[in-house]
């Protein structure tokens, strides 16, 4: 292996445990910026005392979400691979990673922006936007849509940093469009009277910081991207599409289930579903350190996998399932004791109390097998089975999520929706690790028997030459 290669796979020493402790706390800050900013333009949208423009970036961060899947898929197939190959002693064949990666992202974000516009109207429409709400909306995404590419060359960016271990840089980079973000909307919206234009135009400003602030580091300080080219891109299409295309609809499976939650929780009235709204706005708060850990862990486990180190791959999972349950067991414990001030600073009464507080207690536990799906989902995508992932997550949200509300529904109301949907997320919890430990165990047996087979065994894994 190379000095570089040594000096740049950093997780294949040392403790994996501080490892994705590390990694875990620093990407959680990122994302915490993400879900503040979300929150206050919000507010600073709600102010203009129009509710139309509130149901128009609803309507537009649904048809968002799905673009944005794209560019998510891409991160997560850059950080696998890039990972892996470190790992494996290629820096060169990393750098050639990222940058198709870029490429890819950067030739889809054009074509799929541009196919979203052509349709804009009817694709709102079919989320049930319509006059002045669909205006608004079909206004707002003709905004931020167009740097769709822009967000997907930031994502890969900040992917490849992880995957170099430079997790405070990705985390920066998120950090500081998240605080121009911050600063330009009451700038634009107020100051300059743009009103929603002035929150579109701000979040497309903060997605050209964010690209800025991942690139340069990735290409001064790590050497992260190799010169684009063509040749290189067509070759490297498979086993980035073999990642990429599973994560992406991985991730479109969440918005599933938490429409079928919604829909069983509304027949219950509006204080149950402000219930949920509450829960919404604090899960993401309180957990944001289980959701960053998918992305944390991933490195870890993809560098020690190429370097064929699967004892350690086995225990770096293990230490993201023991880090997820401290984690639980704290946060579980600080919700519990609020949960009369948390409960009150919402106002809430009736049913809506109720749901907080049962999310105080019981389903804040619950989050320890979300968080080990998640980990699980990591350990998929960089050992060569993201379709596992899939699988794993459309059964969460779909049947795991529909039957189990709709047991729950029938026993014990509006809490037994969101018991019911925890309980199937006990199930997949339990066969998601059932899944790893086999696949871990199949790549302890095959290097056991072959204890002289080379890199190729690892890369066909991953389909360089096809999958």
């Amino acid at each position: 292996m190379a000095e570089t290669s040594v000096r740049e796979a950093i997780f294949l020493n040392g403790s994996l445990m501080r490892h994705v402790t590390r990694m875990s706390l620093t990407t959680s800050i990122g994302l915490m910026a993400i879900f503040a900013v979300d929150f206050v333009d919000m507010v600073f949208i709600s102010m203009l005392g129009n509710d139309a423009l509130a149901a128009a970036v609803g309507y537009a961060g649904t048809l968002l979400f799905f673009t944005n899947a794209i560019n998510i898929g891409l991160s997560i197939s850059a950080g696998a691979l890039v990972a892996r190959e470190l790992g494996a002693g290629q820096p060169e064949q990393a750098r050639n990673y990222a940058s198709s990666v870029a490429v890819i992202g950067l030739i889809l974000g054009l074509i799929v922006s541009t196919l979203v516009l052509l349709n804009i109207s009817f694709l709102l429409s079919l989320l049930g936007a319509e006059g002045e709400v669909l205006r608004l909306a079909t206004r707002y995404v003709s905004i931020i849509l167009p740097t769709m590419w822009v967000m997907s060359i930031a994502m890969a960016s900040m992917a490849v940093l992880r995957a170099h271990g430079d997790a405070r840089r990705s985390m920066m980079a998120t950090i500081y469009g998240g605080v121009v973000n911050a600063v330009l909307d009451p700038i634009l919206i107020f100051g300059v009277g743009l009103g929603l234009d002035g929150a579109a135009i701000a979040s497309v400003i903060a997605r050209v910081c964010m690209l800025a602030a991942a690139l340069w580091p990735a290409l001064r300080v790590h050497q992260a991207f190799a010169r684009p080219s063509m040749r290189q891109v067509v070759q490297d299409i498979r086993p980035v599409r073999a990642i990429a295309i599973p994560a992406v609809l991985t991730n479109v499976a969440t918005p599933i289930g938490n429409a079928i939650v919604v829909r069983e929780i509304a027949q219950y009235g509006t204080d149950a579903v402000a219930g949920m709204a509450v829960i919404g706005r604090l899960l993401p708060v309180a957990f944001s350190v289980i959701f960053a850990l998918s992305g944390a862990i991933g490195p870890i486990i993809g560098q020690n996998y190429g370097a064929e180190k699967f004892d350690r791959v086995r225990t770096a999972y293990l230490a993201g399932i023991k880090f997820t349950a401290i984690y639980v067991l704290g946060m579980a414990a600080i919700l519990f004791l609020l949960r009369a001030p948390i409960a009150d600073l919402f106002a809430a009464q009736g049913e809506t109390r109720t749901l907080i507080y049962l999310f105080c207690g019981p389903l804040a536990l619950a989050s320890f097998f979300n968080g080990v799906i998640f980990v699980a989902n990591a350990s998929f995508n960089n050992l060569g089975h993201p379709v596992y992932s899939t699988w794993i997550n459309w059964g969460r949200h779909t049947v795991g999520t529909w039957i189990f509300a709709t047991i729950g529904s029938s026993l014990a109301g509006a809490s037994g929706v969101l018991l019911g949907q925890a309980f199937g997320g006990v199930i997949f919890a339990v066969i998601s690790w059932g899944l790893v430990m086999r696949v871990v165990s199949g790549l302890q047996r095959t290097q056991t028997a072959e204890p002289f087979a080379d890199q190729n065994r690892i890369h066909s894994l991953f389909g360089r030459r096809g999958w």
